[in-house]
């Protein structure tokens, strides 16, 4: 029998709550479709997303363990389970079509799993997720809060941001030492942003990263000097600042 040792390496925490994998596996709005899950672990999930005969599922597991474990415990999987690390793949390799994202995210590589979705935001209409709960609220964040930053505006620029639940640490093996919460992001309507997008990713990352003085010294580096004058928002903060209100100024940066 194969048992699986969760690796803190991996940041590896097994939701062992079968009623709360139930749950997340009844988040995603897309009940249809092809379905990506990253690190399934010991499948808690999975169960749940396999007895809905309307997804096309396929999982993702870094963890030969947990690979091995599946390969006993589901075998209906077959070569829907990839052994593989979620950020080097290729994503066209899994999925020619769309598809949507769920899965139990290891705190150490959650964002770089949302900030690789954005890249492919055109392949991946739906994300559910269960994330450390500051991240959570980070990434749901209005403007004017204090956890709104570069997250905050670089998803909701393309996603409809939702926080779902918040979930205790005693679901899982071992408990982490904090909270976590189940978001949902859906792909909104927007193609584009109507300014340059690369510019706009350069602003929200500079402008947060002097989050407390005003624009007009926090992107000094990027406007010259006295041309910051007949620009909008330059007595404000970032935070202050929604998506809209970047894009604005991008297009008159620019």
């Amino acid at each position: 029998m194969i048992w699986v040792k969760p690796k803190k390496h991996l940041g590896q925490h097994f939701l062992h709550d079968p009623n709360l994998a139930q749950k997340i596996a009844g988040s995603l709005v897309g009940t249809s479709g092809n379905v990506l899950e990253i690190g399934p672990g010991t499948g808690v999930l999975t169960q749940f997303l396999l007895e809905n005969k309307n997804i096309n599922l396929k999982a993702i597991e870094i963890d030969k363990e947990s690979v091995a474990y599946l390969r006993i415990h589901f075998p209906e999987l077959r070569d829907n389970l990839i052994e593989g690390d979620f950020l080097r793949t290729d994503l066209k390799e899994i999925f020619e079509q769309p598809f949507s994202i769920i899965g139990n995210f290891p705190y150490n590589i959650s964002s770089q799993i949302l900030f690789k979705v954005l890249e492919n935001r055109h392949m991946i209409p739906e994300v559910v997720g269960m994330v450390q709960k500051e991240v959570a609220e980070r990434i749901a964040a209005p403007p004017g809060s204090k956890t709104y930053g570069i997250m905050s505006v670089l998803l909701q620029a393309w996603y409809d941001i939702e926080y779902l639940f918040t979930v205790s640490e005693n679901v899982f093996t071992p408990p982490p030492n904090v909270k976590s919460a189940v978001i949902r992001l859906k792909r909104n309507h927007q193609q584009s942003l109507n300014c340059n997008e690369v510019l706009f990713k350069t602003i929200v990352k500079t402008a947060f990263n002097q989050r407390r003085k005003k624009l007009r010294n926090a992107l000094s580096s990027l406007i010259a000097t006295g041309n910051s004058d007949g620009l909008p928002f330059m007595d404000n903060r970032a935070e202050q600042l929604s998506v809209e209100d970047f894009v604005l100024l991008t297009s008159c940066l620019q």
